[in-house]
């Protein structure tokens, strides 16, 4: 059996858990306070969608007295890992999926008492309220959550026989991976619930949705074909970009913000033990042309597989420079990192000299990421990233203090 965990409104959650006084309407907006990327159920209340523009809906925020916040990813984060802990006292078998969702398995099928223990001890240990749903496959179990949330007691557990029943009333839109392309498509094939999709004929579903959408069928027929996936999946490409707090012109603030994501990137892939074959450098101009904004993006193979932070610096700057114009305001770069290969598999250049500087490099690195880890993110950084905190950095003019990564925005109490 599976069990999939969702936190309830997960970034605004986490600012209630050190601000209770938040009992009202809260929203949380994405990178430079542009999108409302979370609600809690008061505004979902008051009709604003996902991901909705924040200045087209800030008068009747401000009317209904909404408390907004900026992100705080360095709060959330810590908090989604205080949260995988715990599940990880109920069982070792985890699948972290999202920031704030994870799959537990469990070789038996649980009671409800039992799954209300993990939401109760996750709401002491943490604050977060979450939903459970669980069910014989992954799928299944991901539509019982979502059933959950509409539930007051917070839990659904799909039984065999009262499946199709679930099924008959479930849109065909909801269920995990069908989007809104593969939705109309079905839609236009007569197929308007997760039941009219469970009884199609597997030749029809490899035919019109491949072998994806047959293993979809054969989740909802309670045939489990994903498998609990304990470990992250390997990467092959990693991309680190931000819109700049306001428009730019200075190529030495571009080249700061470059190097800053090649730093980020870098440590990224550093995690995995992977190596970057290939960098790539965007660059994306504020004035729009034709209701878009141009992008321009230069890219090089590398001689040999590296993470090494300083020679990638080095060479997306050389990039950046290909894609600077004087006078154009830029509101965003970012680079990417791709082709990567595990560490102990990089196929060396034949006529670099490798050896002991090769060595140095690598206990460079791990010293850089060690301190960084225990220490806090920048502590020691490339100079080539400026300062701290930048002119071009994001806005979070509303950010809550990061109450539990940063001493001196610790919770007091008075």
């Amino acid at each position: 059996m599976f069990a999939l965990v969702d936190c309830n409104n997960f970034y605004v959650s986490c600012e209630r858990v050190f601000n209770p006084r938040l009992k009202g309407p809260v929203a949380v907006l994405s990178n430079n306070d542009g999108c409302i990327v979370a609600r809690s159920q008061e505004v979902k209340d008051l009709g604003i969608p996902m991901g909705a523009p924040f200045f087209k809906y800030k008068e009747l925020l401000e009317r209904h007295r909404t408390t907004v916040f900026s992100s705080n990813y360095t709060l959330y984060g810590d908090m989604s890992d205080r949260v995988m802990e715990t599940l990880k006292t109920f069982t070792p078998d985890v699948q972290v999926y999202s920031i704030d969702e994870a799959f537990l398995y469990f070789p038996t099928v649980k009671e409800a008492e039992e799954l209300h223990a993990i939401r109760q001890r996750v709401k002491q240990w943490t604050g977060i309220p979450v939903s459970i749903g669980m069910a014989r496959t992954k799928t299944l179990s991901k539509m019982a959550n979502h059933l959950a949330k509409k539930q007051k007691s917070g839990v659904v557990i799909l039984e065999d026989g009262d499946i199709a029943q679930r099924l008959q009333n479930f849109p065909i839109e909801d269920i995990w991976g069908i989007g809104r392309q593969y939705g109309s498509f079905l839609r236009s094939k007569g197929i308007r619930t997760a039941l009219q999709l469970r009884d199609v004929e597997d030749a029809w579903a490899r035919k019109h949705m491949t072998v994806v959408g047959l293993r979809m069928v054969w989740e909802l027929r309670g045939i489990s074909c994903l498998p609990l996936e304990e470990l992250p999946l390997a990467k092959k490409s990693v991309i680190c970009s931000k819109s700049f707090g306001h428009p730019i012109t200075d190529f030495e603030e571009l080249c700061e913000a470059t190097s800053s994501y090649v730093a980020r990137a870098c440590e990224k892939i550093r995690k995995y033990d992977s190596q970057a074959t290939f960098l790539s450098v965007f660059a994306v101009v504020h004035d729009r042309d034709d209701h878009y904004y141009p992008t321009y993006k230069n890219s090089i193979t590398l001689t040999e597989p590296t993470a090494y932070t300083p020679h990638l610096i080095t060479e997306a700057k050389k990039l950046l420079a290909t894609l600077y114009r004087e006078g154009a305001r830029y509101r965003k770069t970012g680079i990417m990192l791709g082709g990567l290969v595990p560490k102990t598999h990089a196929q060396l250049d034949l006529f670099e000299t490798h050896g002991k500087r090769k060595e140095q490099q690598d206990k460079m690195m791990t010293v850089l990421d060690r301190l960084n880890a225990e220490y806090g993110k920048k502590v020691l950084r490339s100079a080539a990233e400026g300062k701290p905190t930048p002119q071009w950095g994001m806005r979070r003019n509303m950010r809550s203090p990061a109450y539990t990564t940063k001493w001196n925005e610790i919770l007091t109490v008075l």
